[in-house]
Formats: C-alpha cells, structure tokens, sequence
C-alpha cells in the first residue's frame, strides 16, 4: 500500500491501512500497556476496532499468563477482549509440544505456574516448577535423578531459575530424543523509568550454551505464532495488520508472515533503528522495517471515529 516502508501513519493513510486489514494483531507489552498501566487511548481503540468489525487478537511473549490471566488484566485495564483471543507463550508452546512434537511424556519446565498450567490443560505433565536447590559436588551433579518419562525440555521465564535447574536440563538434553524448546529469545524486559531486567533469552542462552543445543523458539518472530492464531480464526496474512513496539520481535513476525506492520513508539525500539535497518544491505534487518510507525496506537483513534 506504501510506495515506501517505514513510513509516519497520519490521518488519510491510517483511514486507508484499517480498509485494507481485517483483523489487528497487538503486542501487549510498550503497545497496549505499560506495567499495570494503559497506553492512554489504547482501550478505546481496541475497542473501537471491534465495533467496526475487525477481529483483534493479543500476541505477547511473555509467558507468565495464562490467556484467562491476560483476559483478567486486559479487562480490568477497560479493554473489550476475551481469553481465545490471547496468545501468549505460555500457550503457545503449549500447543507445539502437543500439535507439533506430537508429545505424549512428560516436561522438564523451567518456567512459571502460568505455563504448568497450560500445558497440563492439553494433557501434558510438567516437572520442575519452582526452586531447585543444589547440594552435594559436582559428581552427584552430573548424576543427578531424572524422570525417565520426560520426553521434552521447555525453557520460559523462571523467577527460580538456578544452577541446578541449568544442570538438570543439560542431563536431559544429553539425550538427543528429548527435544529442546523455548518461549522466546528476549534479552531484556524493559520497565518504567528506563529500567530493565534479564529476560528469557538470557535462560534459553545458558541452557543452550550448556546443552551445545539450540532451542526450537515459538515466540515472535517464529512463524508458529502467528499461525497458531491464523489456524484457528482462518486469517488472511494479507489481511492482517502486526501492531508492536520491536523491531526484532513484533515487525520481523509480519514481515517472515506477510502481514502488514506497524511500528508504535511507546515501547522498546526508535525509528533511528527502523530506518538504519532499512539503510543496511542485510537481509534480516530488512525484515526489521515497518511498513509504517506512529508515535502511540491512541493516535489511529481518529481514523476510526470519523
């Protein structure tokens, strides 16, 4: 639609990109909210969205929600969403132990109770959640008790996670027929006032480093994100609009999915690197451009109540 890509969304061209989409997918984090904050206006443009028809979905990498928990949060933030319209990695990955790997043993999770708990709603038991404390020497380490049925590794985010709990997915992953997933490859969590924690991708890393193993990641930007949401609605990547505030998360997505993209400046990643990206000769940076940026998704409003 854009003679160019990385272009500033204004009033006619915003009208124009809502006519072309049927369905909005949002990240949720730096897009829709804050911490336990709204983007102001962003309720009212989810919810506007819907009134006129488009289907909205919430695709977000965090995985310690369940889609009931984000529906909870979702609605006490004023946003009109239910649960089948969340998907987080928690159920996500979920689904790819149990569509996907075909999984019919257990789980060494390192991660949270909000995955537990969807995994087991497929049907798929979890080992390891919560703390593991290490003790003895580095003999009873490398011999440590495993669980003979577990058939896979799943690696998220794990508030406990430890030496021990690294150790003990080293000594499954010794086996090269447990198969080895991650939620996502997020470095760091970005917080208010420009702080920031250790994200996922710091766990997903030492595991990997540790098992000399790379992880199959469901997160964004892996294609599977995407179609688990477009298999079960039978979405039109060309009709579909990726809304999110990374470039190398939320924009690759759309672009690896063929979906249009927009790039809202409330969150993590600037224009300046949207448009170095578009400058660089490097394949995957190019597929870090945006079709179009704009400085909050409050700023579609407009279009939508005209």
């Amino acid at each position: 639609m854009a003679a160019s890509k990385c272009v500033r969304l204004n009033g006619a061209l915003s009208r124009q990109l809502l006519d072309s989409v049927d369905c909005v997918l949002f990240d949720c984090d730096g897009v829709i909210w804050r911490g336990d904050q709204a983007i102001p206006g962003a309720p009212e443009v989810i919810n506007s969205l819907k009134k006129h028809g488009k289907q909205v979905f919430f695709v977000t990498n965090n995985s310690t929600k369940t889609r009931q928990m984000y529906a909870d949060k979702l609605g006490k933030l004023g946003f009109d969403a239910a649960a089948d319209e969340v998907f987080g990695t928690a159920y996500c990955s979920a689904q790819y132990l149990k569509n996907v790997c075909k999984l019919d043993g257990k789980v060494y999770l390192i991660g949270s109770k909000a995955m537990k708990q969807e995994l087991e709603e497929v049907g798929i038991q979890p080992v390891g959640v919560g703390p593991d404390l290490i003790s003895g020497v580095q003999i009873d380490w490398a011999n440590v008790p495993l669980d003979q049925e577990v058939q896979a590794v799943l690696v998220g985010f794990d508030e406990h996670f430890s030496y021990m709990k690294l150790n003990r997915a080293l000594q499954y992953l010794c086996d090269p027929d447990c198969q080895f997933v991650g939620t996502n490859t997020d470095t760091r969590l970005p917080l208010e006032g420009g702080k920031a924690v250790p994200g996922t991708g710091c766990l997903l890393r030492a595991v990997e480093t540790a098992a000399q193993r790379q992880a199959q990641v469901v997160g964004k930007p892996s294609n599977f994100m995407f179609e688990c949401v477009a298999s079960q609605f039978n979405l039109k990547p060309q009709r579909c609009l990726m809304v999110g505030d990374r470039l190398d998360t939320d924009i690759m997505l759309g672009s690896n999915c063929g979906l249009k993209t927009l790039l809202t400046l409330t969150g993590v990643s600037t224009v300046a690197e949207a448009e170095a990206n578009q400058k660089s000769e490097c394949p995957q940076k190019q597929r870090m451009v945006p079709d179009y940026y704009i400085e909050s998704i409050a700023d579609i409003l407009p279009a939508l109540q005209a």
